[in-house]
């Protein structure tokens, strides 16, 4: 059977099973928040920095669901929007991919594109831990202007609505503001987050320029929340936000926001 092997397993998270599940279970405890998030944005850099914000992302969603996470990452080496259909491997296990939910999805499959791509890749652990009966479907984001977002928003609302299912939850992996001030950082960040407070996507997009904000996952964010939008989501809570400063003690750093959309 052909997977998708783990590119950054040693670097952004452990290799070791043992350890990865420690990290884990310390970034997961207590994060349960009673309620079921119809999306999430969730940031993707080494665990060691943004782990504990993951994990407030992930506590939004009951470990209980075992449906399908539609990840949507962007393509940091500028490939093309596209999916991958092979199941993906982690140091705890493989996790499945949706076959059925990639027939209906109206975007090539590119498994070369995903090959190397990091920021999907994080989040795997995160699910095959907390959510063991779940499937996913790995969306790798090329263009993230507006058009493009509010376009593969569509093609995903179409999917799901064909395949008649509503066990299928939206994450946006992005990252932040990337090697500012920490000052400018959370100031910044807060001020294009607070967009997402009533779902209003333009004006995010707005105040992402407005404010130079360097998210690597602005169209990531923007196609799931507006997907969970036509499904009836109304509001986008900031969960948790941190930077890499808190851990590194730099004054220099990158941003990191835990939001769920409900």
């Amino acid at each position: 059977m052909k997977i998708r092997p783990c590119a950054v397993a040693g670097t952004f998270y452990p290799r070791d099973p043992h350890h990865l599940e420690q990290l884990l279970e310390k970034f997961l405890g207590g994060k349960d928040q009673g309620s079921d998030a119809a999306g999430i944005v969730a940031p993707h850099a080494g665990y060691p920095y943004s782990g504990e914000v993951a994990g407030w992302a992930y506590g939004a969603i009951p470990a209980s669901f075992g449906g399908t996470f539609v990840l949507i990452g962007p393509s940091h080496r500028g490939y093309r929007t596209c999916i991958s259909r092979l199941p993906w491997e982690t140091p705890l296990g493989i996790v499945d991919n949706d076959p059925e939910l990639a027939e209906l999805l109206d975007v090539e499959a590119d498994e070369v594109s995903h090959r190397d791509e990091h920021s999907l890749e994080v989040q795997v652990p995160f699910i095959k831990h907390r959510f063991p009966r779940a499937r996913i479907l790995p969306v790798l984001m090329g263009d993230q202007d507006y058009e493009s977002a509010d376009l593969l928003a569509g093609k995903l609302i179409g999917a799901v609505k064909k395949s008649g299912r509503d066990d299928v939850r939206f994450v946006a992996s992005s990252d932040f503001s990337h090697y500012v001030p920490a000052v400018q950082a959370r100031t910044n960040d807060r001020y294009a987050i607070e967009a997402l407070k009533d779902l209003d996507i333009r004006e995010f997009y707005r105040r992402v320029a407005e404010k130079r904000v360097s998210a690597c996952g602005v169209g990531p964010i923007a196609a799931a929340c507006l997907a969970c939008k036509a499904r009836g989501s109304t509001q986008g809570e900031l969960l948790a936000y941190a930077t890499s400063g808190d851990v590194t003690g730099d004054l220099t750093v990158v941003g990191y926001g835990a939001i769920a959309v409900r």
